[in-house]
């Protein structure tokens, strides 16, 4: 065995073994050694397994590797990845409150504010019944 495929690889071995310890629950996130696994296929067994870093990427999030598509775009709804997350939520508990959002994406009150009136303008998202007593509606 030899060392070149770590000095190689390095960052990716990092990730893999970040990717088979992580979890978040509250995000849907569970422990992933398939990344490891694949190092260690080509480490021990000679195996050609693709080493790649954005394999490894988290959640449903769509990353871009063409030039003149912006990673922070997503889909055809051309929306951010922040925004992604906001619909996410709005779609699985459309009486969610803002206060919910901040708990769940990480984000502060102003930025899920900032988004819920971007997403509003563009038409994708609509209150109804009210901030106390209303839910969001997804339009698209």
């Amino acid at each position: 065995m030899e060392n070149d495929l770590f000095a190689k690889h390095s960052w990716y071995f990092r990730n893999a073994l970040v990717r088979a310890n992580y979890q978040n629950v509250q995000k849907g996130i569970k422990r992933n050694p398939e990344y490891l696994e694949r190092f260690f296929c080509n480490l021990l067994m000679g195996e050609k397994n693709e080493l790649r870093n954005r394999s490894m990427h988290m959640g449903n999030e769509v990353q871009s590797i063409i030039p003149e598509i912006s990673k922070s775009q997503i889909d055809t709804l051309n929306c951010t990845l922040e925004e992604k997350a906001l619909l996410d939520c709005i779609r699985k508990n459309p009486q969610i409150k803002q206060q919910e959002i901040v708990e769940q994406i990480g984000k502060s009150i102003a930025t899920v504010k900032r988004l819920t009136i971007n997403l509003e303008s563009k038409g994708i998202i609509e209150r109804k019944n009210g901030k106390r007593n209303g839910f969001w509606e997804v339009k698209v």
